[in-house]
């Protein structure tokens, strides 16, 4: 593995841990599983009469891209409804190199998976789980 994936920025994002754990009585959970890695993802959530997310929380078991996701997406959830979160999975998506244009912070921070195609679902999952929790 390719030591420029685990540069400072996506390390730092993973140690942050932010949201990480378990929500009392969520309103929904999800949990997705990449066959091909391992990782696995649960997102719980709590959200408002209006969908939009009050309180959001991940457990991860998986790699530090993986772990780095889900607290990137985890520290600007928060006050979002699913449109909302299909935006920032843009900036991620952009990061990748998968649609045109600059991504937003904090995921500038996954540029360099752009180069690493088998590595961009781990980025992912954490979207991929929270979207399941919201539908």
């Amino acid at each position: 593995m390719n030591d420029q994936l685990y540069q400072d920025r996506i390390v730092a994002l993973a140690k942050a841990k932010t949201g990480a754990g378990k929500l009392d009585a969520p309103t929904r959970s999800a949990r997705r599983d990449n066959p091909l890695c391992g990782d696995r993802v649960t997102m719980d959530v709590k959200l408002d009469g209006q969908g939009r997310i009050t309180e959001i929380a991940h457990q991860v078991r998986g790699c530090l891209l993986c772990q780095a996701s889900a607290s990137a997406l985890s520290a600007v959830a928060v006050g979002r409804d699913s449109a909302g979160i299909s935006d920032i999975r843009r900036d991620a998506e952009r990061a990748l190199g998968r649609e045109a244009g600059d991504p937003r912070e904090p995921f500038t921070a996954f540029t360099p998976v752009a180069t690493h195609k088998s590595r961009q679902e781990c980025v992912l999952l954490p979207f991929e789980a929270l979207k399941d929790a919201l539908s």
